[in-house]
């Protein structure tokens, strides 16, 4: 098969890439960078130039594969092109920088899917786009079979969940991947690295409350493996799934922080919910949530079995106390 990636640089798109040239597949990848390009080419993919919010590129890419992958997403600000960095920055209060990053973030986000869909559109090709559980409905078990909780916080990305649902009618057989706050593993530069650089700052790893809430997580080689099942997935014609890239329903937040402060040698402290925002910036909308969601059935309907360590044993292990 013949997979345009996005994101195929990224810590998860590159796994998933890997993953794919070694089951066989012919794989190109997104790259906005020569760095990029270089690294695509390295891994013996083909490569398309250009970012997210070039259309153009994504049409084309999409057009000329059998099927797509799509993983990028801005997760920083200084990733935006730099007109929309600007907006985001200068339009308006700086108190709403976060509210702004978060609608260009998303924006793009959508117009990529319904991009690379129309691309698709009336072929039954497939695509397997990546969202987050930080979406669903907190303190109870996620299931897939559920929707997003649109009173959350997540619920802005979450809503773009409709528009591959919409694409379903349009012939293409979609895949909604929602991955974990933590997906770890070597090379990782997510949640977990800002959690243990936070607490080097702050001289102390914290948690809120009572820390009891729990965050799900998965080896990024698992993850790689479940995007590529699912893409190969025969499901039936204008259908969409719905899969948790999930291999640890939750672990408690204490326990990510003791773990921090343990290899770091700091102090492990609570904070209230109103102290969260000095300890933790904008990092604080998330590090209360209790997340525990199930896969049960993602590995019921891919035969998908997660075999990579565990997050606290990765991050014991791994390399993510050593710069």
């Amino acid at each position: 098969m013949r997979v345009f990636v996005t994101g195929a640089t990224g810590f998860i798109g590159s796994a998933i890439v890997k993953e794919l040239i070694g089951a066989g597949h012919r794989v190109t990848g997104l790259a906005r960078s020569e760095a990029s390009a270089k690294k695509l080419a390295g891994m013996g993919a083909g490569v398309v130039r250009g970012g997210i919010e070039d259309l153009d590129c994504l049409r084309r890419g999409a057009a000329e594969a059998d099927g797509a992958i799509h993983t990028a997403f801005y997760h920083a600000v200084g990733q935006i092109p730099l007109g929309a960095r600007l907006r985001v920055i200068l339009g308006g209060s700086p108190g709403g920088i976060v509210a702004r990053f978060v609608s260009a973030a998303v924006g793009a986000d959508r117009r990529a899917i319904e991009t690379l869909g129309s691309a698709l559109a009336g072929s039954d090709r497939p695509l397997v786009a990546a969202f987050g559980t930080l979406a669903m409905k907190p303190g109870r078990l996620a299931s897939e079979d559920d929707g997003y909780d649109s009173d959350g916080i997540g619920a802005v990305r979450g809503s773009s969940e409709e528009t591959m649902h919409a694409l379903a009618g349009r012939g293409v057989r979609t895949s909604i991947v929602r991955l974990p706050p933590i997906v770890h593993g070597e090379g990782d530069r997510g949640f977990a690295p800002r959690l243990i650089g936070i607490a080097r700052k702050k001289k102390a790893s914290a948690y809120v409350g009572d820390g009891a809430n729990r965050w799900p997580s998965v080896h990024r080689f698992d993850a790689a493996r479940l995007f590529r099942l699912a893409l190969e997935k025969d499901s039936a014609a204008g259908t969409w799934q719905t899969y948790h890239c999930v291999a640890e329903e939750g672990v408690a937040f204490r326990e990510i922080a003791g773990l921090i402060g343990r290899r770091l040698n700091l102090p492990v402290v609570s904070k209230s919910p109103a102290e969260a925002a000095k300890q933790f910036g904008f990092m604080s909308l998330f590090v209360g949530i209790d997340n525990p969601v199930s896969s049960r059935l993602t590995q019921e309907r891919l035969g998908w079995k997660p075999t990579g360590r565990g997050l606290l044993a990765d991050l014991d292990a791994a390399d993510y106390f050593s710069h």
